[in-house]
């Protein structure tokens, strides 16, 4: 790879990330390439360099997140073998980092997935349903009394928790929030 590659990708990441924070603050209808481009400090047309539209910066988005919490959730467990328990912490611990993180990819994920062309958002949508499936597997062995709906139901109530952090105010220390976060949703999933 070149150094002008590494540049490159490097701008384009930026440039993602600015979008992304202007997408999460007024909704992806409330924001157009000029105003991405006006936030990064080039022209609108010279994105196109980049992506080939909104379109393609909000799937340039979403996609490797979902990629990646597949990914590291799956790692989360396997490191417990047999220990429903510690892999329920772990997979709680993964979650809350990431979504302290990534508001603006949590705040696009919950208002804004449903803006992608159809084959994208059935990608991303079958990476989240992976996702929940780990804990769903987790979940039923930490707790034989609970079936697969069951466990469904209640993971997904503890994303609900973990992904409130687009909503949190500054006011407690990062650490603290997730350390609150990770109790309670520890509390909500083995109640």
């Amino acid at each position: 790879m070149t150094l002008d590659q590494v540049r490159r990708r490097s701008r384009r990441e930026e440039i993602l990330e600015i979008a992304v924070g202007l997408f999460a603050s007024r909704g992806y209808h409330g924001v157009s390439m000029d105003d991405i481009g006006a936030a990064a400090g080039v022209t609108g047309p010279a994105l196109y360099h980049h992506f080939a539209g909104k379109e393609a910066m909000l799937v340039a988005a979403l996609n490797p997140v979902s990629e990646g919490l597949l990914e590291g959730g799956r790692a989360r467990v396997v490191e417990y073998p047999g220990d429903a328990a510690a892999a329920l912490k772990s997979l709680v611990e993964f979650h809350v980092t990431f979504a302290l993180a990534n508001p603006a990819v949590i705040a696009l994920h919950l208002h804004e997935l449903d803006r992608l062309p159809e084959e994208p958002r059935r990608q991303i949508r079958r990476l989240q349903r992976l996702y929940v499936e780990v804990w769903v597997q987790t979940l039923t062995a930490l707790r034989a009394e609970l079936n697969d709906g069951e466990a469904r139901v209640l993971a997904h109530a503890a994303f609900g928790l973990m992904n409130s952090t687009p909503f949190l105010g500054g006011e407690v220390d990062r650490n603290r929030r997730a350390q609150l976060l990770t109790l309670a949703t520890l509390a909500a999933l083995t109640g």
